[in-house]
């Protein structure tokens, strides 16, 4: 496993990168298969942050933490990882024992807010059932991806009465 240990607005000490490693390592006795992660510490006034992101074979686990001082939030946001991680492996093994899967609706939501950040990623061919997984590992709002079958881009969003929307493109 790659660590990737990034400090903005602080001084990143050797003390506090080992502290960092040293967490982080404790995931692959969890998951082997873990690729990269990427830790990203920084402070803002009194605001100390800690953001990792777990690659695992085309899956991304991801969990932040704010707190007062940053090894508090270092040991918070692993704990979150923790819980996800085991989420992850759950779903995993009920996936592999063919329990019944989450129920992928077509409908779409309009939105028009400003962009303010851009982020990128690689991101591999998976069907949508694998994307409802992965939107709730990240416990995000919605998720891009490459649908395996089809091979184009599609997105798939949590709807408020705790089902999902997939949106697909028209060929």
């Amino acid at each position: 496993m790659n660590i990737i240990i990034t400090g903005r607005h602080l001084e990143l000490t050797n003390n506090l990168k080992n502290y960092a490693e040293e967490k982080i390592k404790k995931f692959k006795k969890y998951l082997n298969n873990i690729t990269e992660a990427a830790v990203t510490l920084s402070v803002e006034k009194y605001r100390h942050k800690a953001e990792v992101i777990l690659r695992v074979n085309g899956f991304m686990i991801q969990a932040e933490s704010i707190t007062g001082e940053m090894y508090s939030s270092i040991d918070e946001v692993v704990e979150k990882l923790e819980r996800q991680v085991k989420k992850h492996k759950e779903k995993q093994v009920s996936h592999r024992k063919g329990e019944e899967k989450t129920a992928v609706t077509a409908e779409t939501e309009m939105l028009s807010p400003a962009i303010i950040k851009k982020k990128s990623f690689d991101i591999k061919p998976m069907t949508p059932e694998e994307a409802v997984m992965q939107i709730e590992l990240l416990e995000k709002n919605f998720f891009v991806f490459t649908n395996a079958s089809s091979g184009d881009i599609n997105v798939l969003y949590k709807r408020k009465d705790g089902n999902f929307g997939l949106i697909e493109p028209i060929k």
